[in-house]
Order: structure tokens, then C-alpha cells, then sequence
């Protein structure tokens, strides 16, 4: 029997209409408040050319100025007969020949190339979510076994601590361990930020390891002690890499989260790349240009993690 396949290009024009209709309403609905789009602006935010001034480091005088290249060489002799070389960028020498300069007076600049304020910031926010999302696992794979423990005090502490977690805004979180434990321990604000998203993201790392261990049947576990290993390396060996397996969207959920949950560990003004597109905002009024560079560099973190975990998920599948 011969299939019919049904034909997919309707629908791939479907999906190309509903997202022109899309960009034409945005484009439409800043058309109605007239507002003026400025690109130009945004580059600066993430790379620019920073200016080093260099100084007269005495009173003397302009002995010489010549060119090197894409350099100045400037000499200056002080009233001792002492000389001091400068190396400034062409054309940002603001003196001449036998002037005379005093202490501290601008000779030209030196520009290299730096990271903008919103490089920073995403630098910021992978190594915040890099490091509490390694913490949250390793918390949350503790307390999720702890859950299932047959003693009474690890399995009621867990559960309070899930449950309190879970039951509270991350907001909320964050301001207690700042404000209250980070001011008793004395702690740095980096230090508070990560130690919240980690407590945060552990508790429903545990709750993603202890329905995936239930979700394995018992006699996977009677048969591994049938053949002698004992209930920790049952549990290490032959329930948890079947468990992972189910586990992995979750869990790749749960740091997708984590990467965007990020932005509220601002609120303690650590400036991540949230807190450092708001201060980009203020300085060059592009308010829907910045929100929108930030949204796809969120999207620039999630995406590839989405990816990775999916074809993690077949390659474990195909394993099976």
C-alpha cells in the first residue's frame, strides 16, 4: 500500500504569515506613538574604543613629536634635563613643538578596544547561572535521595525545605539571605545571589529526582540486590542512570529557568545583563532596541542548552 504523504507547505506558509503579521503589528503599533528607532546606538553597549589619556608626569616642555605608524612618539624634557617618552594614538596629540606643559597636563589618549556594559552583564549572568545551577544540582540530587530515605529526620527535614523553597517567591528568598543572613555572615552580595539561586533551583531539582526515581519500576532495584550489590550501589548503578534518562527535559527546564531567574539577584545590585540593559536605557534613551538585544541574548543562552538536552534525550534513548 502506497502512503500519501499530506503536503507541509500550506502550513509552512501558515507559520510565515503569522509571523509577518507579527513584525507588521509591532512595526504598527510603534508607528502610532512615533517612535524613532536608533541602532546605531546599541553597538557601543557591547564593544567600544575606551580612551586612556596619557600625562606629563612634570613641568618641562615639547622636545619632539614624530610619527610611527598608527602612533605618535612624543618626547618631553623636564627643567632637570630628564626625558619622558609618550606613545599616544595619530592625531590626538594636543600640543606642538616647544610648548610648554606642566604636571598632569593631557599629552593625547591611547584607545584599545573593551567590553560594554552589556558584555559584562551577560558575562555576569552565564557565570551566576553557571555556578548556582552546578550547586542546585548537586543540592538537589542529595535532597531528592534524602526524600526517599527511610529516615524519618533526613525525609521530614528535605520535605520542609522543599516545601518552604518551593512555597515562596525567589524574590522574596533573595532579599532574606541578603539582607538578613548576608548582613549576620557578613557576606558579599555575589556570594548571597548565587547561594539563593541555588537553594531555589535545588528544591525543585529534588522534587525532579525523586518522581524520577519512583517513576522506575521496584523490581528494577529487587533484581539488582538479587544479584548482591547493596541499596547504595543499586541505587548509583542501576535506578539513577535509568532515572537521568526520564529526568533530562526537567531538567533541562529547570536551568532554562535558572538562566532567566537570573535577573532578579539585580534587585541586591549585582549587575547582571537585565540590570545592565535598564542602565543602557537610561544613557541612550533606545528603550525597544536594548530590550530586545537582551531578549535575544537570552535566547542566544537558552537555545543551544535546549538543543544540547534534546539530542542528549536521543542519544540516551537510542542507548536504551
Amino acid at each position: 500500500m502506497i502512503k500519501h504523504h499530506k503536503a507541509q507547505w500550506p502550513w509552512h506558509g501558515l507559520t510565515a504569515l503569522v509571523l509577518i503579521g507579527l513584525a507588521f503589528s509591532l512595526y504598527a503599533a510603534t508607528s502610532r506613538i512615533s517612535y524613532e528607532w536608533h541602532w546605531n546606538r546599541v553597538p557601543q553597549y557591547f564593544v567600544y574604543q575606551a580612551e586612556q589619556p596619557q600625562r606629563a608626569e612634570g613641568y618641562g616642555s615639547v622636545e619632539q613629536i614624530t610619527g610611527q605608524g598608527g602612533q605618535t612618539r612624543v618626547t618631553l624634557r623636564d627643567e632637570d634635563g630628564g626625558e619622558q617618552v609618550l606613545r599616544v594614538d595619530a592625531g590626538s596629540v594636543v600640543l606642538q613643538e616647544g610648548d610648554d606643559v606642566s604636571e598632569g597636563d593631557q599629552i593625547g589618549v591611547t584607545r584599545h578596544w573593551t567590553a560594554g556594559p552589556i558584555a559584562w552583564g551577560l558575562w555576569t549572568t552565564l557565570w551566576l547561572s553557571l555556578v548556582s545551577g552546578v550547586f542546585g544540582l548537586l543540592l538537589g540530587l542529595v535532597t531528592g535521595l534524602c526524600r526517599l530515605s527511610s529516615n524519618p529526620t533526613l525525609r521530614h527535614l528535605s520535605t520542609v525545605y522543599v516545601e518552604l523553597v518551593r512555597g515562596t517567591p525567589l524574590l522574596v528568598q533573595i532579599f532574606i539571605f541578603y539582607f538578613f543572613i548576608g548582613t549576620v555572615l557578613n557576606l558579599s552580595r555575589e556570594f548571597a545571589g548565587v547561594a539563593a539561586l541555588a537553594l531555589f533551583t535545588g528544591a525543585y531539582v529534588a522534587e525532579i529526582v525523586r518522581s524520577g526515581v519512583q517513576s522506575i519500576a521496584k523490581g528494577q532495584g529487587e533484581a539488582a540486590r538479587s544479584l548482591g550489590l547493596d541499596a547504595g550501589q543499586s541505587m548509583r548503578h542501576v535506578i539513577l542512570p535509568q532515572a537521568f534518562k526520564r529526568v533530562l527535559p526537567p531538567l533541562a527546564g529547570q536551568f532554562i529557568s535558572l538562566v532567566k531567574d537570573t535577573s532578579l539577584v539585580s534587585v541586591i545590585a549585582i549587575t547582571e545583563l537585565t540590570k545592565s540593559g535598564r542602565e543602557a536605557i537610561t544613557t541612550s534613551f533606545s528603550t525597544f532596541e536594548i530590550w530586545f538585544c537582551v531578549a535575544a541574548l537570552y535566547l542566544v543562552i537558552n537555545l543551544p542548552l535546549s538543543y544540547f538536552a534534546s539530542r542528549l534525550e536521543r542519544r540516551l534513548a537510542q542507548s536504551d
